[in-house]
Parts: C-alpha cells; sequence; structure tokens
C-alpha cells in the first residue's frame, strides 16, 4: 500500500511538472521584432524604430539577435541592444518579462533584418 502511494505521488509530481512546464512552452518564435521607420534623418540615413515584444507568458533573457554588419549613424544604447559580434544582445541579458517589449533606434540604409537566434525561458510563468 505504501509503494501505491509513494508512486502515485511521484507520478503527479511528475504530471505537475509537465504541466506547468507546458505553460511555458516558448521559443525564439514567440520573439517578435517590428521594424519601422521614423521620418526623421540622422546625419543623411534614415532612422529606424525597432520594437522586439516578447509575446510569451514567460519572461525571456540573455536575448541574442543576429546582427551581422550592424551599423548606426546615431549612437544606441548599449544597455538596450549591445552589439557583440555577429550578434546583438538585448536588455544587458536582462529579463525581458512576459508580454513585455523594449525598444531602440537606429539609422542607417537600407534597415538590417534582426532576427532573435537565442534566448533562455524564465520560469515565471503569468
Amino acid at each position: 500500500m505504501a509503494t501505491s502511494i509513494k508512486n502515485s505521488l511521484i507520478l503527479l509530481t511528475f504530471l505537475a511538472f509537465i504541466i506547468i512546464q507546458g505553460f511555458c512552452d516558448c521559443s525564439l518564435n514567440n520573439i517578435n521584432i517590428g521594424t519601422v521607420r521614423s521620418g526623421r534623418e540622422i546625419k543623411g540615413k534614415p532612422e529606424w524604430e525597432v520594437t522586439v515584444i516578447n509575446n510569451c507568458s514567460c519572461s525571456q533573457s540573455k536575448i541574442q539577435l543576429s546582427c551581422k554588419g550592424f551599423q548606426s549613424s546615431e549612437s544606441v544604447d548599449p544597455s538596450v541592444f549591445a552589439k557583440q559580434g555577429d550578434s546583438c544582445l538585448l536588455v544587458n541579458g536582462g529579463p525581458l518579462k512576459a508580454f513585455s517589449s523594449v525598444n531602440f533606434s537606429y539609422a542607417w540604409d537600407p534597415p538590417f533584418l534582426l532576427l532573435p537566434s537565442s534566448s533562455l525561458v524564465g520560469h515565471d510563468c503569468s
């Protein structure tokens, strides 16, 4: 009888873990990046406003974007978007909370295709 109860508790714990993890089934597909022209020009280059949105019920941190060749004729706040070789780190690697966004602007022509390349999914699901 004790073995049966113990096995049932192990099974329930395992199922609870799977269910909780299921709510945080996030991936890079949940990171959306929108780029729109601001209408301003900086040193003869069009300015682009970028919004990165975490469309997941969990935070994501250490978000890396592919940004090979990225340049800007205006400075970009490195605490928001920091170039590191062919990758760029978002918000100093800190968490982008569930369903929140971060914005930055840069000026260059043509606009850069920024795509999420990696992140760590948190366990703080909403």
